[in-house]
């Protein structure tokens, strides 16, 4: 059962109030809607506090084309990318010791909002001391469900590799993706709930890892719903992306996740009620309440996900990791369950059991 070792999250320079962000949309919707006041209230009613930009809030202002916004991608996932595997690799609490550079087998990289060749952890291993052996794994499109990918893909490596420890990589700038130009209501709603973030996470497998007690990986599955390409993605233009996003997502939690959770965990002879903890990307305010109709669970096993969506806003597939970091950061008893989930395009989702030992 590969473990979880470590986690580290960067720190973006930017964080912008959401009252702040609804005046800025305001003024630029202001002539593309004749409600912009009722279609604004959406920034309310998804209790978003704040979120976190990799620019200042100017910046967005000015028209910037694709090439633009992407090599300040490019930079920024560099820059953030560092910082969060010196944190992970270095953290106190998760960690008797640092984890030296050459002891990491292979790197996974997450990320949907941005394109390189060279992928972002070539670059970053002529930044960082890595192996130049280290195998480099980039997975681009998988969105906010790449985060719990990421580990799954990090899990079968370390099964079959139990002495390796890999790294997965999630790098999210949901911000650059902004049209100014799409009076779409999808982008609206984007608008009013995605942000930035970069997160790394170290999973090391059975003859790697110490006694601490930490979360180990049991079992992943992944889910695709046919024919769903319609429900979350993007749609790519000359300008860019552009993001889709369907008001169904909600209603395909209830309908079309639920089976998928419960089937999932009954090959492990386990429900829903021997889940301690959900380790759940919360997608939105509408997402987390359907994940507790779904699943009949009360808001305190959706309380982390929801402080994390509170602070940060939707970071896509780096949110989960911020979700995961706040429960290893908890004093959990050996024994007790715990269920990762993410949504993502496709329409997909991934699952990941663990259990604290």
């Amino acid at each position: 059962m590969p473990t979880i070792l470590s986690v580290g999250i960067a720190a973006m320079p930017y964080q912008v109030k959401q009252e702040e962000t609804k005046r800025y949309v305001k003024q630029l919707f202001a002539d593309s809607f004749s409600s912009v006041d009722r279609l604004l209230k959406v920034f309310e009613n998804g209790e978003i506090r704040s979120r976190s930009f990799v620019q200042p809030l100017e910046w967005y202002k000015e028209k910037h084309r694709f090439s633009e916004k992407n090599d300040v991608y490019i930079e920024s996932a560099i820059q953030y990318g560092c910082e969060a595997i010196r944190k992970c690799l270095q953290h106190p609490v998760f960690l008797p010791k640092p984890i030296e550079y050459d002891e990491i087998d292979a790197i996974f990289y997450i990320s949907t909002t941005g394109l390189a060749t060279p992928s972002i952890e070539a670059r970053i291993m002529n930044v960082l001391p890595f192996s130049p052996h280290t195998k480099r794994i980039p997975i681009w499109g998988l969105g906010c469900a790449g985060g719990a990918a990421g580990i799954a893909r990090a899990y079968e490596y370390c099964l079959a590799f139990p002495n390796a420890k890999v790294l997965v990589i999630a790098a999210e700038f949901c911000s650059l993706t902004f049209q100014p130009n799409d009076h779409s209501k999808s982008n609206l709603i984007g608008t009013s709930l995605f942000s930035d973030g970069v997160a790394c996470v170290c999973v090391a497998g059975d003859k790697a890892a110490d006694a601490r007690v930490r979360p180990r990986v049991i079992a992943t599955q992944s889910a695709l719903m046919p024919n769903s390409e319609e429900v979350m993605g993007w749609d790519i233009r000359d300008e860019g992306l552009f993001v889709i996003f369907s008001k169904d997502i909600p209603s395909l939690i209830r309908s079309w996740l639920k089976p998928q959770v419960q089937s999932f965990l009954q090959k492990h002879h386990l429900s829903i009620s021997d889940i301690r903890h959900f380790v759940a990307h919360p997608g939105g305010k509408k997402v987390i309440e359907a994940y507790e109709e779904a699943f009949g669970i009360d808001k305190e096993k959706t309380n982390v996900s929801f402080q994390v969506l509170q602070e940060f806003g939707n970071m896509s597939s780096a949110t989960v990791y911020v979700v995961l970091e706040q429960f290893m950061t908890k004093s959990i008893p050996s024994g007790d369950y715990g269920l990762m989930v993410a949504l993502g395009p496709g329409f997909s989702a991934e699952m990941i059991l663990l259990r604290w030992e």
